[in-house]
């Protein structure tokens, strides 16, 4: 019998993750081999089959490993947190254009909120990519804000918990350069439609937008005028069809707003401006 080595059980690993539909089965298999041997595991057979299982269960693979990958960063994730989307990387990308014209026209350090923040991606690609912000985050689910403290503390932010605008410090009020918001704004209804690595093992408040999928975009619009900055920027994400409806809701709040779209990253945003 030939000897069992590395190659044959990544190899093994491959087969079992494609069978049950993984695209990517050998980068998968090379990440759940590194978390099985990290640091703290005493028995890496043991935790490999665990890990595996519970990826062919249909768990998410970056919450089984503890990171997502998300503009070049290793973004610290947690069990029944939203994984950061990788088309979501457009809407920092702008947030981080914004935010650096917000610096150099006022020869100051920006103010940006990620609200919505889930595991803190968005702010931590936008402190990343220009430097010195003042950044908050702020999310309803605790668990994400947990994640979201561990990715943006060490950067210098400040992630508090509550519902939207209400934890944050009053000292922002008026003062917000960079408003980026990746809320929930999927139908109720479609929700049962979404692969179970969303709708089984991600918070459904982090899913679920009301009956047209828009009812969070609805509360954000109505208040993001009182927190922005004169000249100041709302970004939200959104679908490529409701994209409209939620330009007219962010204009209904006292706001100019545009919609720009990546083909690259399938991704469509609304912009508001104060």
């Amino acid at each position: 019998m030939p000897p069992v080595t590395d190659a044959s059980i990544e190899a093994a690993i491959v087969v079992r993750l494609r069978a049950a539909g993984c695209v990517f089965a050998e980068d998968e298999a090379r990440l759940l081999l590194e978390a099985s041997e990290a640091e703290g595991v005493a028995d890496a057979a043991a935790e490999l089959e665990r890990l595996v299982a519970r990826r062919v269960a249909g768990e998410p693979l970056e919450q089984l490993v503890g990171w997502a990958e998300f503009a070049g960063l290793r973004i610290d994730v947690e069990p029944g947190v939203f994984v950061p989307r990788r088309r979501t990387e457009f809407l920092a990308a702008e947030a981080a254009r914004l935010a650096s014209e917000a610096a150099a026209r006022s020869g100051g350090v920006p103010v940006v909120v990620d609200l919505c923040c889930g595991t803190g991606a968005i702010g931590a690609a936008i402190a990343e990519a220009i430097g010195p912000i003042e950044l908050v985050a702020a999310d309803l689910d605790a668990a994400a804000v947990r994640a979201a403290r561990r990715n943006l503390e060490p950067r210098g932010g400040l992630v508090v918990e509550g519902d939207l605008f209400d934890p944050l410090p009053e000292r922002l009020r008026g003062r917000v350069d960079v408003l980026a918001v990746n809320a929930p704004y999927v139908p109720s209804d479609a929700i049962a439609l979404m692969p179970p690595e969303a709708r089984v093992h991600e918070a459904r408040l982090a899913l679920d937008g009301g009956g047209d999928g828009l009812d969070v975009h609805r509360r954000v619009a109505a208040s993001a005028a009182q927190w922005l900055a004169p000249g100041g920027h709302l970004l939200i994400e959104t679908s490529e069809r409701q994209a409209p409806v939620t330009a007219a809701i962010v204009h209904a709040g006292g706001l100019e707003a545009w919609i720009v779209h990546s083909e690259e990253a399938d991704s469509t945003v609304v912009i508001g401006r104060a």
